[in-house]
């Protein structure tokens, strides 16, 4: 008798903790569905514009966006290279799940034609959720080596342009008092470097623009959100690579082989979830160089000069 109630106990137990182990799994599985769902939120059936959707981390956002359902609007310089990207995204997704893409061919080195681009950007959607502003023209040399011509063009890619496109969508956010723009920045929108004078310039107008933007937006209930990032590594390697001493090299590089286009694909999805105003994707000395250029401005450009005089004491390998 007692063997018998032992074994019935057995089995109670057997079948309580199965039980258990099923509904803590469902529970599990039911927490995993809400969090993707909730990951998905930021972008899902919103109506989303890339600029330079063409480049290493415009084809990442797309990538990363078209998946979790956004409305894209894709745009860049070259028509058949957007045709194939958008072809691209359809024929590695779910169409019950996706939006196909709408492209629109956008160079912001000729202004002329953005009153045309604007016209073509409301007519996607009538409107726009989310802004994304990811074009970006570099350039390096000695001021004096630059022409007028190249300040003005890389102004036009680097601000004339993203602050065209965004006063023209603004009206449109504002009444519907929703909106959200985030800007890719380079850190040199923060902190200068020599020999990028053209380009740190650039990067410093756009930062203030938006900067000023967003508090003008926030009562319409727009956000504003900016990224300022060192080297972004297109090529996504993780090999090591040789790394200069420079102070040059140490104040804008975050990692030996810089940033990828993934985990800058998925800060910029977390921007637009948590709604945060300013993301520094940088290594602590970046950090600390921002703060030393606020707080001890002489010792940083001493630090600065020192840098310049070193590069030129190298001489150039033939």
């Amino acid at each position: 008798m007692e063997k018998h109630n032992s074994a019935e106990s057995q089995l109670t137990t057997v079948l309580l903790l199965s039980v258990v182990v099923t509904v803590a799994a469902g529970i599990f599985y039911l927490y995993s569905v809400i969090l993707q769902m909730l990951h998905k939120t930021p972008v899902q059936n919103k109506v989303v514009l890339i600029t330079d959707s063409l480049s290493a981390l415009g084809i990442e956002c797309a990538k990363l966006f078209h998946k979790r359902g956004a409305r894209l609007i894709l745009c860049g310089k070259n028509w058949e290279k957007l045709e194939a990207l958008a072809q691209q995204l359809v024929n590695e997704s779910d169409p019950i799940l996706t939006f196909p893409p709408k492209l629109i061919e956008m160079d912001f080195t000729d202004m002329d034609m953005m009153p045309d681009v604007l016209s073509d950007v409301l007519d996607c959607y009538g409107y726009l959720d989310m802004l994304i502003i990811n074009s970006s023209m570099k350039v390096k040399a000695p001021a004096q080596s630059l022409s007028l011509e190249m300040d003005k063009t890389v102004m036009d890619v680097n601000y004339f342009g993203p602050i065209t496109l965004t006063k023209g969508v603004l009206p449109s956010m504002i009444s519907r008092r929703s909106g959200h723009i985030l800007l890719v920045n380079s850190i040199q929108g923060k902190l200068t470097v020599p020999f990028r004078t053209t380009y740190a310039a650039s990067k410093h107008a756009i930062q203030a623009f938006f900067d000023c933007l967003r508090a003008e937006v926030q009562e319409y209930g727009i956000y504003v959100s900016t990224i300022s990032h060192t080297f972004i590594n297109a090529a996504n390697t993780t090999q090591h690579t040789t790394v200069s001493n420079s102070i040059m090299s140490v104040l804008t590089g975050q990692k030996p082989h810089g940033i990828s286009t993934k985990e800058m694909a998925n800060a910029i999805l977390q921007a637009l979830s948590s709604k945060k105003k300013e993301i520094i994707m940088a290594h602590s000395i970046s950090k600390a160089a921002i703060y030393t250029r606020s707080l001890f401005p002489n010792f940083f450009f001493a630090v600065m000069a020192a840098g310049v005089r070193k590069a030129a004491s190298v001489e150039p390998v033939q």
